[in-house]
């Protein structure tokens, strides 16, 4: 019998400016799984995509998913701040349900953990109906910013909770075997994690982590990060998303020599898991 293989996807922010439909094509052209599709733009600067029932996108996009077998498994992104938001999650949560994903990515900058709290029971509970449940993913910029306060409010709301490689490399004052211990007591609530590479110097201040987050990360393997032994922490057919924008590299190699480039180096990260978990190294 094989062993079972890890579902690899393309997360949307590798290429941003990239619409959904021909996302998937040049998934499907990179021998990825799956992409996760960016539903809601994040700042006023980014292209929007339509991808509600009825909007031509969205019918393209299905059509296109039809034609490779690419899945989309995950929508984005949505920042809780505090303010009732509820009628933006449930348009993305109508644009989720039609092209079959299973997850909503949210963070917050929201610092009442009460009020955060009720929200994500809220978001969770209207989920339901979608058949999509969101995931909190702790950004080491924002409110969230840990993998135990993340899983805190995941375990009192219901929801869970998507792990990024560069923010559990870069939380701060929890390093090491704690932040190691931090994920593996809650590995039950991560139903995908996301790879990128870096340098294992953390940035200096709030800017240049952003600045890091959207726009410049390293490819795997090519960083500081033990992405390996991340990886060995979940069970073998664990679903990994690459999750990282270049826009310098992007501009030079062309959107499908990035997501080529991106397809390789992350079969690299996961074969070295692979024959590190058969030495029985974690």
């Amino acid at each position: 019998m094989s062993a079972p293989r890890r579902p690899l996807g393309l997360a949307q922010l590798s290429l941003l400016d990239t619409a959904p439909p021909q996302l998937v094509a040049i998934a499907a052209e990179a021998r990825f799984d799956f992409i996760g599709a960016r539903v809601r733009p994040v700042t006023p600067t980014e292209r929007p995509y339509d991808l509600q029932p009825g909007s031509p996108m969205l019918k393209e996009t299905l059509a296109r998913m039809a034609d490779t077998g690419v899945a989309v498994r995950d929508i984005e992104f949505l920042l809780l701040d505090g303010t009732d938001q509820r009628d933006a999650w449930l348009a993305m949560m109508e644009a989720g349900q039609a092209l079959g994903a299973a997850s909503l990515t949210v963070a917050a900058s929201d610092p009442d953990t009460g009020r955060l709290a009720d929200t994500l029971a809220r978001i969770t509970e209207d989920g339901r109906s979608y058949g999509i449940v969101p995931t909190l993913e702790p950004i080491s910029y924002q409110a969230v910013n840990s993998i135990p306060a993340a899983a805190a409010l995941a375990r009192s709301s219901g929801c869970n909770v998507v792990v990024d490689a560069l923010h559990l490399n870069r939380f701060g004052a929890v390093t090491g075997s704690a932040q190691w211990q931090d994920l593996e007591a809650n590995l039950d609530l991560v139903p995908l994690l996301q790879l990128c590479d870096g340098p294992a110097q953390r940035p200096a201040d709030r800017a240049q982590l952003v600045a890091e987050s959207r726009s410049e990360r390293g490819v795997p393997g090519e960083g500081g990060f033990d992405l390996a032994a991340l990886v060995n922490l979940f069970p073998a057919d664990h679903a990994v998303s690459v999750e990282v924008p270049s826009d310098s590299t992007v501009a030079r190699l062309g959107e499908l020599g990035w997501a080529r480039k991106l397809k390789e180096a992350a079969d690299t990260v996961l074969q070295v898991a692979g024959n590190l978990q058969k030495a029985g190294i974690k």
